[in-house]
Formats: C-alpha cells, sequence, structure tokens
C-alpha cells in the first residue's frame, strides 16, 4: 500500500498560519510596551514646555483625585521653575518593564497590566546641575494610555 503524502501547499500554509500567529502576538505585546513608553515621553515633552495643564490631562483618575488641575499647574511651575531656576530640563526614559499587577498606594486598587518606565530629568539650574530619577507607572484607562506615580513610601 501506498502511504499518503501531506501536501506540500498545506504544509507552507500551516507554518504560514503560525508564523502569523507568532508575529501578531509578538506585535500586540510590543506595541503596549511603545505605547506605555510614548505616554511617558509626551508627559515630559509637555512638563518640559512647562505646559502643565496638557501633562495633567495625562493622568490616570486616580492621580487626578489627588490634586486639581489648577493647584497642579501652579505647584509645578512653581516648585520646578522658580525654585530650581531652571527655564527648562532634558529626560530620558528607560526600558518600560511590564507589571502584571501595581497599585499607587498601599490601600489603593490593583491595577493590571501596568507599565514602569524609570526616568531621569536633567536640570541645569542656578543651583548647579543635577538629575532627578523616578519610576513612572502606565497604565490604559478607557483606552488610553495614563501616567501614575508611586504613593506607596
Amino acid at each position: 500500500m501506498r502511504r499518503k503524502r501531506t501536501p506540500l501547499p498545506l504544509i507552507v500554509a500551516a507554518v504560514l498560519v503560525i508564523g502569523i500567529i507568532f508575529l501578531l502576538g509578538k506585535w500586540l505585546f510590543l506595541s503596549a510596551d511603545r505605547n506605555a513608553e510614548a505616554a511617558v515621553d509626551e508627559f515630559y515633552r509637555f512638563e518640559r514646555e512647562g505646559d502643565f495643564s496638557n501633562s495633567w490631562e495625562l493622568f490616570h483618575t486616580f492621580m487626578k483625585k489627588r490634586f486639581s488641575k489648577s493647584n497642579y499647574i501652579q505647584d509645578r511651575a512653581h516648585v520646578f521653575m522658580n525654585h530650581f531656576g531652571v527655564e527648562t530640563f532634558t529626560y530620558s526614559l528607560g526600558k518600560p518593564e511590564k507589571l502584571n499587577s501595581w497599585k499607587m498606594s498601599k490601600t489603593g486598587k490593583a491595577l493590571e497590566n501596568v507599565y514602569k518606565v524609570p526616568v531621569i530629568q536633567t536640570y541645569k539650574g542656578k543651583y548647579g546641575n543635577f538629575d532627578l530619577q523616578q519610576d513612572v507607572f502606565v497604565v490604559e484607562e478607557k483606552g488610553e494610555w495614563k501616567i501614575l506615580w508611586d504613593y506607596k513610601h
């Protein structure tokens, strides 16, 4: 008896389907990674330009409950620009790290699929040059990537 062979086009199709599924999965994972990083980058571009109104808009609802928009705008301009004696700063972003679960505060609600992005802001002001390092957390809220800070310590 003759054994049936699997037709070559079927094998090629199966390999292509598996490859596409793999690439889609990888793309979706990396896409979230890039979107989280892009949100942090946009936030700090606004901050660097002194556009604290637009940077506040990128906060997660939990952050917006911590301080009003007007207080945030006033405090950021006062502390960073007036006290530090700087007009702007540069910044660099580290590699985003995905966290399965994270809380903004000890008693806060746990959020899932959060990205931690290390940020270093470099200031050159009247008191010399200095760096501020902060981990920024990003999560999707209603289809948009939103910024959170850590208040656990």
